[in-house]
């Protein structure tokens, strides 16, 4: 598997409108505001981010886990079609 994966980007990509929007308001309060909520944005951007890079990680694992099982299908029935080949050879001796 890949280390480079398609859900990463620039941080204002992965940030929801809705926060980005929040962050523009709070920019626009007054210091002593802003300086008082700052510490909770930043815990609420931090969390997102967090989300954002574990949904990333499960839909790159389920994708490979996707694959992993298209792999085992295949092998399983070249298994049975090996199985049957080697039972008529038998039955045919």
């Amino acid at each position: 598997m890949s280390t480079a994966s398609p859900h990463t980007g620039n941080r204002a990509d992965q940030m929801p409108q809705d926060i980005l929007q929040l962050i523009a308001v709070i920019e626009e309060l007054p210091s002593e505001y802003r300086q008082r909520v700052q510490p909770a944005l930043d815990r609420v951007k931090e969390s997102t981010e967090r989300r954002r890079r574990i949904l990333g990680l499960v839909q790159d694992a389920l994708g490979q886990l996707r694959l992993d099982m298209k792999y085992l299908v295949f092998d399983l029935e070249a298994t049975r079609r090996e199985r049957d080949a080697y039972r008529r050879q038998v039955e045919d001796v």
